[in-house]
C-alpha cells in the first residue's frame, strides 16, 4: 500500500467519512455460524417473509458455507403462483447473482408480475437467489465476527474462488442437475472470472450476463472517477477503515427521509454513480433506499478501482512485489483472461447505451475477447435507453429484456 503522504486525497471528504464514522466496526454482539446466523435472520422476518411469501410464493432460506468459512443466505422459490407450474417436475435450476452493493433483493423491486425471480418461477423454474457475504443476511462465519476485521479481508478474488463454487455446488446437490446462471455487474464478472479458469463448467448449463463487468477502464460513472482518481479507498484502508457501508453515512440516512417529501422527485438520484437511467419510477427509489446498499469489503472496492485506473482484468494488486509474490507467486497479479471462456457455452448478454459503469466500449473489448464464440450459442442485445439500474428497476424491464431472457433460456436443451 502506498504511504499517506503519496495518495492524492480530498483530505475535506476524508475528513467527513472519518467524523461520521463511515466505515467503523463495532464490538460483537451475536455468535456467528450457520445457526446463529439462521436465528438472526428469522428474528428480522428474513427475505423470504418480507418479500417472497408476502407475494404468494413457496419460498425456502438454505445456508451455505464457503470453504474459508462465510455463511451465505441462500433464498428458494422452487414454485410458481399457479397450478399448473406447481404441478411441475424436475424444474431447471436457475441461480442469480446480484451486484456489488445490493443483496437478493434487488431482483425483487418491482412488482411480482414484472420482477425476474417470479417470471423464472412461474415459467417452470426453480429459482435461487444468494446474498453475497458481508451483506445484510451473509453475516455469518464460523469463527469470526463480522465486526472483525479480519472478516473483510477479501475482494471479488474470493467472490470467485469460494462463494460462486461453493454455492454453484450446493444448488446442483440440491437439484441434481446444470444451472442456468443469471448476474447483474459484479456478478457478471464473477462467473466470467470463473469461467476464464475452467471453474464451473460441470455444473453450468449456461450464463447471462446483464450489466456485463470485466473491463472498467473507460466508465464514465462521476462518483467512480472522483474517488479512483483521489486514491480515497486506499487512504481509508490504510487508516484501518476495512467495511465498506454506506447506510452509515448520516447523509445516507437523511437522503432516505428527504426522498420520501413528496415535492422531492429522487428517481435520478443513481446519476453520478450508474449513469443516466431512462425508465425508474420514484416509488422504486423509495423501496431501493429500504434494503440497499449494502455493505462491502473496502478491498474490494479497491480493487473494482484498480480494474478502472488501469483498465485491467487482474486479481487484486497489493501494490508491493513481496506481497504479490507471497500470494500468487509473481510480482504482478496473474491476470483473468476472457477468451478462455468456451465458446460452446450458451450465453445471453445484454447491455446498456447510456451505462456509465458497464460502459459500451468496454463492453466492445469483452465482445471482442468472445469473437469466436459459437454464433449458435451467444445472444447480444444493446438496449440504447437502458443504465446500470435500469436492468433491475425499470417499468418496461420485463418487456424489454426479460422476457428476451427468458426466450433464451427455454430455447436451450
Amino acid at each position: 500500500m502506498k504511504p499517506l503522504n503519496t495518495i492524492r486525497l480530498n483530505h475535506t471528504i476524508l475528513l467527513i467519512f472519518c467524523a461520521q464514522n463511515l466505515f467503523c466496526l463495532k464490538a460483537p454482539e451475536n455468535g456467528t455460524g450457520e445457526a446463529a446466523l439462521a436465528a438472526q435472520s428469522s428474528d428480522r422476518g428474513g427475505i423470504c417473509k418480507s418479500m417472497v411469501e408476502s407475494n404468494g410464493y413457496d419460498c425456502e432460506e438454505h445456508w451455505v458455507i464457503t470453504k474459508d468459512g462465510y455463511v451465505l443466505n441462500v433464498l428458494r422459490i422452487p414454485l410458481g403462483r399457479f397450478v399448473g407450474c406447481r404441478k411441475a417436475r424436475n424444474r431447471p435450476p436457475v441461480l442469480l447473482q446480484h451486484g456489488m452493493l445490493l443483496d437478493a433483493r434487488s431482483w425483487m423491486l418491482l412488482p411480482p408480475k414484472r420482477s425476474l425471480p417470479f417470471n423464472l418461477a412461474d415459467n417452470g423454474y426453480d429459482v435461487w437467489l444468494v446474498n453475497s457475504r458481508g451483506t445484510e443476511y451473509s453475516e455469518g462465519h464460523t469463527s469470526l465476527s463480522h465486526y472483525d476485521p479480519a472478516y473483510w479481508n477479501w475482494s471479488w478474488d474470493e467472490l470467485v474462488a469460494y462463494d460462486l463454487p461453493a454455492t454453484f455446488q450446493y444448488v446442483y446437490n440440491q437439484t441434481g442437475q446444470k444451472l442456468h446462471f443469471i448476474g447483474h455487474s459484479q456478478g457478471t464478472l464473477m462467473v466470467m472470472a470463473s469461467m476464464s479458469r475452467d471453474q464451473l463448467l460441470n455444473m453450468l448449463r449456461s450464463a447471462a450476463l446483464l450489466c456485463p463487468i470485466a473491463y472498467l477502464g473507460h466508465t464514465t460513472s462521476l462518483l467512480s472517477r472522483f474517488i479512483t482518481d483521489n486514491f480515497i479507498a486506499e487512504a481509508l484502508h490504510s487508516l484501518g477503515l476495512y467495511k465498506f457501508d454506506l447506510n452509515d453515512l448520516i447523509t445516507m440516512r437523511t437522503l432516505k427521509i428527504i426522498c420520501r417529501i413528496p415535492s422531492v422527485d429522487c428517481s435520478n438520484m443513481f446519476t453520478p454513480y450508474t449513469g443516466q437511467n431512462c425508465c425508474i419510477k420514484r416509488s422504486k427509489t423509495e423501496i431501493f433506499l429500504d434494503h440497499q446498499p449494502q455493505p462491502t469489503a473496502m478491498k474490494n472496492v479497491i480493487h473494482m478501482f484498480q480494474m478502472v485506473r488501469r483498465g485491467t482484468l487482474t486479481m487484486y494488486d497489493y501494490n508491493d512485489c513481496d506481497e504479490n509474490i507471497k500470494h500468487y507467486g509473481q510480482p504482478t497479479p496473474p491476470a483473468y483472461n476472457m477468451t478462455c471462456i468456451p465458446n460452446d457455452l450458451p450465453i445471453f448478454l445484454s447491455y446498456g447505451g447510456a451505462d456509465a459503469l458497464s460502459d459500451v466500449n468496454d463492453v466492445k473489448l469483452l465482445l471482442d475477447c468472445l469473437k469466436h464464440h459459437d454464433p449458435g450459442k451467444i445472444v447480444v442485445q444493446y438496449i440504447e435507453s437502458y443504465a446500470h439500474a435500469d436492468y433491475l428497476m425499470a417499468e418496461k424491464a420485463k418487456e424489454d429484456m426479460y422476457d428476451p431472457l427468458s426466450a433464451f433460456l427455454n430455447k436451450l436443451p
